[in-house]
């Protein structure tokens, strides 16, 4: 079986975030899984470290490959990404999972389209997305 190289890589930074929520690893953590489901994704790790005074690193590792946060709580400051392969798996959503759950003043996004040749820059369509309570 032969598999593309086609891939999506959504990077995003974040600003205006309350403090409590990117200072909370364990918060970070469940509401990343929760990203991860909900483009479809398959979670195969996850890893998370509180940082001391604040801060807070989660990492998803996904089959399709991976979800990740870097936290400056102090500057209200989080750097996301999600790249995913294949065309199945939209990063996109992911990430607007996220940022509708930290709800930053302003955002800063591009994407990259990877594996086809020359990367592609491309600008993402952010969209806030409605957070279902369980």
């Amino acid at each position: 079986m032969e598999y593309s190289t086609f891939g999506r890589h959504v990077a995003v930074d974040t600003w205006g975030v309350q403090f409590d929520l990117l200072n909370d690893a364990e918060f970070l953590k469940k509401e990343m899984i929760e990203a991860a489901e909900a483009c479809g994704a398959t979670v195969l790790s996850v890893q998370a470290k509180q940082f001391s005074p604040q801060g807070a690193t989660v990492l998803v590792l996904l089959s399709e490959s991976h979800l990740s946060i870097h936290t400056y709580p102090e500057r209200g400051f989080a750097a996301l990404d999600c790249y995913t392969c294949g065309e199945t798996v939209d990063p996109q959503v992911a990430i607007d999972y996220l940022v509708s759950v930290l709800k930053p003043e302003k955002t800063y996004a591009k994407k990259l389209v990877r594996g086809t040749g020359e990367l592609q820059v491309v600008e993402p369509e952010m969209k806030a997305t409605e957070l279902v309570s369980k």
